[in-house]
C-alpha cells in the first residue's frame, strides 16, 4: 500500500508480541470506543488489563466481551495494582477520574485525548499549553505521555494491516523509563512507535489529532485513516532504481527495433 497522502486509508490484521503470561499490568480509565479498543488490543497483546469507568456494569461488559487477561475493577481501586494507566476519557474528566482512581505516585499515565470544543469545531486548549500537560499539572506524582491521539478507536480496536506498512503511533514525554513503557506497548499492539519528542510537542501533536477529526467526520474520509511521516528521499531513490532496471530490461528490445547505436 502507498503511503502518499497525510492520511492513508487501514485495513486489519492481527499482530502479537507477548506471549501469554507476559506483558505489563495496565490500568484503563473509561470504557468508551477508545477504553474498549485499548482492552482488546492490549489484550490479545498478552498484557494483564484492570478497566474501570464510572459506571462498573459498563466496565464489567467490556472486561467479559474481551479475549485475555482483563478484568472490570471499581476506579478508586485501579492506580494501585498497575504500573501504567491509560486515561481514555474525555479531556475535561481526566484529571478528575485520575485522581478518583488511587495513588498515582511513580505511575505512567498515557494521556490519549483531544481537547475537542463541544461543537467538535475546534481545541479547546492549545498552542501555549495542551491536555497533556494540563494533565500533567493536575497528576505531579505521576508522569505523563502523550500517545495514540491520531488513531480512531476502529484502528485501535482492530490492529494493524497485513502486508501493509504498520499504523505510526507518536508518543511525547519528558521520562524516558516511562516512554520506554509506552513504546513497548505501542510495539506489543503491532503499531509502528514515533518518538515526538518531549512533552510539550503534545501541543503539536493535538492539532494534528483535531486535523485527522476533520478529515475522518467533516470531510468524510472515514474512520479507517491515518497520519503518517514518511522519508521521500528513500522512495525517490526507490523510483530512481526501479527506473533504471526497467531501463536495462527493454534496452535488448530498443536495439532490436532501433538497430545499433550508431559508432
Amino acid at each position: 500500500m502507498q503511503r502518499n497522502a497525510l492520511c492513508r486509508p487501514i485495513e486489519i490484521h492481527t499482530a502479537l508480541f507477548h506471549r501469554r503470561g507476559e506483558g505489563m499490568r495496565v490500568g484503563i480509565i473509561g470504557a468508551g470506543n477508545m477504553g474498549s479498543a485499548f482492552a482488546r488490543r492490549l489484550g490479545e497483546a498478552g498484557h494483564e488489563l484492570l478497566i474501570a469507568s464510572r459506571d462498573f456494569d459498563h466496565a464489567k461488559k467490556v472486561a467479559e466481551t474481551v479475549s485475555g487477561r482483563v478484568r472490570a475493577v471499581p476506579l478508586r481501586e485501579l492506580a494501585e495494582q498497575v504500573d501504567v494507566v491509560i486515561a481514555a476519557t474525555p479531556f475535561a474528566h481526566q484529571a478528575e477520574a485520575l485522581r478518583a482512581s488511587g495513588s498515582l505516585d511513580g505511575k505512567t499515565i498515557i494521556e490519549i485525548s483531544n481537547p475537542l470544543m463541544a461543537d467538535m469545531s475546534g481545541l479547546a486548549v492549545g498552542h501555549t499549553t495542551s491536555a497533556a500537560e494540563e494533565v500533567a499539572k493536575a497528576v505531579p506524582d505521576a508522569t505523563v505521555v502523550k500517545a495514540f491521539n491520531t488513531i480512531f478507536s476502529q484502528i485501535l480496536a482492530n490492529g494493524p494491516v497485513s502486508n501493509a506498512p504498520r499504523v505510526q503511533v507518536f508518543y511525547a514525554g519528558d521520562n524516558d523509563k516511562a516512554k520506554a513503557a509506552v513504546r513497548t506497548l505501542i510495539d506489543s499492539m503491532g503499531f509502528e512507535p514515533l518518538d515526538a519528542g518531549p512533552l510539550r510537542n503534545a501541543r503539536y501533536l493535538e492539532p494534528l489529532g483535531m486535523l485527522n477529526i476533520y478529515l475522518g467526520y467533516m470531510a468524510k474520509m472515514g474512520t479507517d485513516i491515518a497520519p503518517v511521516i514518511q522519508k521521500i528521499s528513500a522512495r525517490r531513490d526507490d523510483v530512481r532504481a526501479g527506473a533504471a532496471t526497467r531501463s536495462e530490461a527493454t534496452k535488448p528490445a530498443r536495439e532490436e527495433r532501433e538497430g545499433p547505436p550508431a559508432r
